[in-house]
């Protein structure tokens, strides 16, 4: 296999079949081009990608990804000893910026978790299920499957910590706050109420008939209740973990920690979820430069 075992386990199923994809369109490209592999050069990878662009409208993230399974195919190739020299190895393509995902402001997520509780029993219930959730996504930045699986034994109560396996199966532990501990205390009293006695391997957050929520159900419920809210936002798990992250850096600037806490690899994977505050640039800046006081003592 011209992926390596570590590759494979990286990746999703969904992933490595639209690598392979990738490479069986090459192939068909090369085809049609009657180019054996031994004879493709730089010039017709670019021709090849740019066909792609004109054909599909290929965004400058799948262009990547088909240029990295076509670059792990033909190196494959050439440690086989099919080839000589692999023209892929030093191809680049100039990467686009990474669009920055939406944002909702401080007041706008508190007005979502602090709306008012139904008046029916079982709305109340759904609720402070729903609320639960809210409050971790929020509070932890945790990515939509990772709080989907979460069991009530990944939950530190008395420390405040989660456990949490994310992406590539890597565990980490991720702080969450007071007001998320309540929430979950309070919607696991009544899971109890569903379900009866709860054991540390159940699923956190279930349906009435006691089977977890699927990861379609969570995002389901997250925008209703924004919408119950009267907010106008569409608002998904992935939001509110980028507003975790954007609040947390503006009040902290602790790139590193929030790096942790989202379980990025690579910074420059967080460093997506920076934003330029200016008023606030300009009141540190004022606060703490000897030369940016606007008005000399005499003057006063």
């Amino acid at each position: 296999m011209w992926l390596n075992e570590r590759q494979i386990q990286n990746q999703s199923a969904h992933t490595l079949l639209a690598y392979q994809r990738d490479v069986q369109d090459f192939f068909d490209f090369c085809t049609q081009q009657q180019l054996g592999l031994h004879q493709i050069e730089a010039a017709d990878l670019r021709q090849y990608l740019a066909t792609r662009v004109e054909q599909d409208q290929l965004s400058s993230s799948s262009l990547q990804r088909h240029l990295s399974a076509i670059r792990q195919f033909m190196k494959w190739v050439e440690q086989g000893g099919y080839l000589s020299m692999n023209p892929t190895e030093d191809f680049q393509l100039k990467r686009q910026p990474r669009p920055l995902p939406g944002m909702i402001d401080v007041e706008t997520i508190q007005k979502i978790l602090d709306q008012a509780t139904p008046k029916k029993p079982l709305d109340q219930q759904l609720w402070l299920r729903d609320k639960a959730i809210l409050e971790l996504f929020y509070a932890s930045g945790l990515r939509l499957a990772e709080l989907q699986s979460l069991k009530i034994k990944d939950i530190d109560f008395k420390r405040l910590l989660l456990r949490v396996t994310g992406k590539g199966n890597k565990t980490r532990i991720v702080p969450f706050g007071q007001k998320a501990k309540d929430s979950v205390l309070l919607w696991l009293s009544i899971a109890q109420i569903w379900m009866g006695k709860l054991q540390p391997d159940f699923p956190v957050f279930i349906s009435q008939k006691g089977h977890a929520l699927t990861t379609r159900q969570i995002e389901n419920r997250v925008k209703y209740q924004a919408l119950r809210a009267g907010v106008n936002v569409d608002l998904h798990p992935h939001l509110l973990r980028h507003c975790f992250a954007s609040h947390l850096l503006s009040a902290s600037g602790d790139l590193r920690s929030v790096q942790e806490m989202l379980g990025h690899s690579n910074l420059s994977t967080t460093q997506i979820y920076t934003h330029l505050d200016f008023n606030r640039l300009a009141q540190v800046y004022d606060k703490s430069h000897p030369r940016a006081q606007k008005k000399s003592e005499f003057l006063n």
